[in-house]
């Protein structure tokens, strides 16, 4: 079962509002998503910590709706 781009935006839009959010289907399928997240809400994690507030956000989605999604999280620059 594959997830839409849409679905997914909405998801991390509504944990991180401020985000700037570069979401790409990789294959075309919607169950291989690349994506880039800049937030002030990252800001002093750890990647780690920063990749499971991602997870968190898809609501359990992830490995199961979702099959793949490489991820890239980073602060804003000043």
């Amino acid at each position: 079962m594959a997830m839409s781009r849409e679905k997914i935006m909405g998801f991390l839009l509504e944990a991180f509002p401020d985000a700037q959010i570069d979401l790409k289907d990789l294959v075309g399928d919607s169950d291989h998503f690349a994506v880039t997240m800049t937030s002030k809400a990252f800001l002093g994690k750890t990647r780690i910590e920063q990749h499971k507030m991602v997870y968190e956000a898809l609501q359990g989605h992830m490995g199961t709706t979702l099959h793949a999604l490489s991820l890239k999280t980073q602060v804003p620059k000043e």
